[in-house]
């Protein structure tokens, strides 16, 4: 087995590196008070490649392997959550079931901008609709209904906790066209957020990735073309949950790159802190807590690259996807608060980042499949 990553991905994780400190770092703190949608430094990731990264250049994509997207992601990450959601969310929720479901027209039509992240030199991503007020974590219980019109659906409801839901261009929603048939019977539709019965709901007031704009999207008898079904009559729900299954290495590396963060914070920390006559790092107290997050780290990037190299190698990956992000999420939000510890007060205060980097850790144990249902998943595969 090869650890070793190639120049292409020395290169890529570089690139991220540079562009977190350069452009992400600056204005981090002010973006996460104000809730600021990092617009500026999503335009910059998509003339980097970064929007589009495992899309092929054929539809305007960067053409990298998963291996590439996640060393992208976790070095994001590492500074600004809410910039890696919006990347991740258009990477692997968007572009990803767009390319591996959608029909060759679908692809001209929509993946070549999303994939570039920009259309007539503007912002253009996109946003993946499933979860409802009364369908999280219970996927099969969509209210939102696609009615079939014959030529068009007629489609209407509410979803919400969607991100990029103001910023983004268009939508990938998931809708019951049949409730008797139950998970058979729902289907995934390609919707611009331009449309006639579209609304755009309230922003929501979130504990963490505040940068990150997350609302309720409205649809109002809204007609959708036939042509922008994905796939067969029926599709929708296996559409979510094989996309969902893709996206969830794209959190497992946000939280792996939030952990590394913090805890690289931490090291410095300690190597500059002094109490009782030495500096923090040398009280063994401070040791074992960063030995223990190092490690924690270190095995969570294992399983992000192992679940990474499968993807690519386009067997199942569905388990050691799972096995990641329940995994990386848990120990980003063990090492965020650890973090805060070892900088004792001053990691209760913004200036030293870690306290927003625990903010930011906790949704990685919920969105995109909560932890219990990362469980449900792993047991489900290891008792079949």
């Amino acid at each position: 087995m090869d650890f070793q990553f190639n120049e292409e991905h020395l290169m890529i994780q570089k690139a991220a590196r540079d562009f977190a400190q350069n452009e992400c770092l600056p204005g981090v703190i002010e973006r996460d008070e104000k809730q600021q949608f990092p617009k500026e430094q999503i335009l910059k990731l998509a003339d980097l490649g970064f929007m589009g990264m495992m899309v092929s250049p054929d539809y305007g994509g960067a053409g990298m392997d998963t291996i590439s997207y996640v060393l992208a992601m976790e070095e994001i990450s590492k500074v600004d959550a809410s910039v890696s959601v919006c990347m991740s969310v258009n990477n692997s929720l968007v572009c990803w079931g767009l390319e591996a479901y959608g029909n060759e027209e679908q692809k001209q039509q929509y993946l070549t901008h999303l994939a570039r992240g920009k259309k007539d030199g503007e912002l253009h991503i996109g946003a993946f609709l499933l979860s409802e007020p009364e369908a999280g974590s219970d996927a099969t219980s969509q209210r939102t209904t696609a009615e079939d019109k014959g030529d068009y659906y007629l489609l209407n409801g509410t979803k919400n906790w969607i991100t990029n839901g103001s910023s983004a261009s268009v939508y990938l929603v998931i809708a019951q066209t049949d409730v008797a048939k139950g998970s058979h019977g729902i289907n995934a539709f390609i919707v611009e957020k331009s449309w006639p019965g579209v609304t755009v709901a309230g922003k929501e007031n979130k504990m963490g990735i505040r940068g990150s704009d997350t609302h309720s999207i409205l649809f109002n008898d809204v007609k959708v073309p036939k042509s922008n079904r994905i796939g067969e009559d029926g599709f929708g729900f296996k559409f979510a949950m094989k996309t969902l299954a893709g996206g969830r290495i794209g959190i497992a590396s946000q939280a792996l790159g939030i952990a590394s963060g913090a805890y690289e914070l931490s090291v410095k920390y300690a190597k500059e802190r002094k109490a009782f006559g030495k500096e923090i790092m040398q009280h063994q107290a401070i040791q074992f807590k960063l030995a223990d997050m190092a490690t924690r780290i270190e095995a969570a990037r294992l399983l992000c690259l192992k679940a990474a190299y499968e993807k690519d190698q386009h067997v199942d990956y569905t388990l050691s996807g799972s096995m990641a992000k329940v995994f990386a999420s848990e120990a980003a939000m063990w090492v965020a608060t650890e973090a805060v510890q070892v900088h004792g007060g001053y990691g209760f205060v913004k200036e030293y980042h870690v306290e927003r980097m625990m903010r930011d850790a906790k949704i990685t144990q919920i969105y995109e499949g909560t932890s219990e249902v990362q469980r449900i998943v792993i047991s489900r595969s290891i008792l079949k």
